[in-house]
């Protein structure tokens, strides 16, 4: 993409500050370089009708190539399927684990100290939490890492009421991240941004079909 635009940059750390519409614009020009068929058109001139976000400003139109072997987003439920385990599943609440301080760097474990009592983002902020590297933490049933906690995770689909919505103001992200409560790091939990939001809690991990 020729720049990094975290803040916190480290070979093994999560990329974060990257809005929806960075990821999908990655996710094409990643499957461009290694010679695969995009899955993503974006349209940049047409506001998409789909999107009744008052904040979002940019609204790309961005349809799916069907049959495409490029880089995608998970859907929600594919990301939950993976965080849960797939076939694997030992049903956990978090990705690989009961216990969250096994599996997730959440707001308690992600800085200097480990932190009790109420959520309070100055005391945060003054134990230095941040993104870690990833894979320190105990993999889950497939071997993957770090699905709870670390970085919010974005999905492909709208955040409305069903599993399939075709609109919304918002963009379902997962997994929780280093500045939320553990409650988010649930494989269950439904978080939502703009899909032109940024934060440096808010990353993503991409897939591939055959």
């Amino acid at each position: 993409m020729g720049s990094n635009p975290s803040e916190f940059k480290g070979d093994n750390l999560p990329v974060e500050m990257v809005s929806w519409y960075d990821v999908v614009e990655y996710c094409n020009k990643r499957s461009i370089k290694e010679g695969l068929k995009p899955y993503y058109n974006i349209d940049k001139n047409r506001k998409d009708p789909n999107n009744k976000s008052d904040n979002d400003n940019i609204k790309w139109t961005v349809t799916i190539n069907e049959g495409a072997n490029g880089y995608r987003l998970p859907t929600e439920a594919e990301w939950e399927y993976a965080a849960g385990g797939g076939q694997l599943s030992k049903s956990y609440t978090y990705s690989g684990s009961n216990n969250a301080d096994e599996v997730a760097w959440y707001w308690r474990n992600a800085g200097d100290k480990y932190l009790s009592g109420e959520w309070n983002w100055p005391i945060i902020e003054s134990n230095n939490n941040k993104t870690k590297s990833v894979g320190i933490k105990k993999p889950n049933e497939l071997g993957l890492y770090d699905m709870s906690g670390n970085v919010r995770e974005w999905c492909w689909n709208w955040y409305g009421d069903g599993l399939d919505s075709d609109s919304g103001s918002f963009r379902v992200v997962k997994g929780g991240g280093w500045i939320g409560d553990v409650s988010n790091n649930e494989i269950s939990f439904r978080g939502k941004f703009e899909a032109s939001g940024i934060g440096p809690d808010q990353g993503f991990r991409v897939i591939r079909g055959e």
